[in-house]
């Protein structure tokens, strides 16, 4: 239980990574992961030989309070009803149905995520990009990332939070692009610090 889902995934970045590096000879240098997605890169990051030589690690919308959701308050009726739940999304621009049961959700809340704080490279620079209109992950659970991440003497760690953002940043992709390509750009020339991004430039108001 717990890390079930979350070890099956990792594995499957494994699968991925390997078979870049034997079939173009590529090694992943910067990986970028979205909500579940970037906790399973941050695991993967944490326990691959080839996760700790990957020099940039994007985080965005992730969870750390996985207890801490609504799941039960808006799944509830399906899942005392049908014992399930049909969630309805769109991923990559199409309409998705997923049947999600009790079971998934409680194996879900029971991963640990306090790995960050001992496991993960210590030489991997970090950003969090985080909405502040996230309805589905809490925008202070990118603070906490921060701390974790933060005043390492071999990495640094950069938050950036997007106004009137949702949980998938629409309406708001190209400020998340422009984010990432501008922090990477400031990461190779060697000027990344710890802290907040555009720090000591004046927004447009």
């Amino acid at each position: 239980m717990g890390d079930k889902g979350f070890v099956n995934d990792v594995e499957d970045i494994n699968a991925v990574v390997l078979y870049l590096k034997t079939r173009y000879g590529y090694r992943v240098d910067l990986a970028i992961g979205h909500s579940r997605g970037s906790i399973v890169g941050m695991r993967w990051l944490a326990t691959a030989p080839e996760g700790q030589d990957v020099s940039g690690y994007v985080n965005v919308s992730a969870r750390y309070r996985m207890k801490l959701h609504t799941y039960h308050d808006r799944w509830g009726e399906g899942f005392e009803k049908d014992g399930f739940f049909l969630w309805k999304e769109r991923v990559a621009g199409k309409q998705v149905i997923r049947r999600v049961t009790p079971e998934q959700v409680r194996d879900s809340e029971e991963a640990d995520t306090s790995f960050v704080w001992t496991k993960f490279p210590p030489k991997t620079d970090v950003l969090t990009i985080h909405g502040l209109d996230d309805m589905m992950v809490q925008p202070f659970d990118a603070m906490i990332y921060a701390r974790a991440f933060s005043n390492r003497t071999t990495a640094t760690h950069t938050l950036h939070y997007v106004e009137k953002a949702d949980h998938n940043f629409i309406g708001h992709f190209d400020e998340v692009v422009d984010t990432i390509l501008g922090w990477w750009d400031q990461k190779i020339t060697g000027k990344i610090k710890d802290g907040v991004w555009l720090a000591g430039v004046k927004p447009k108001l």
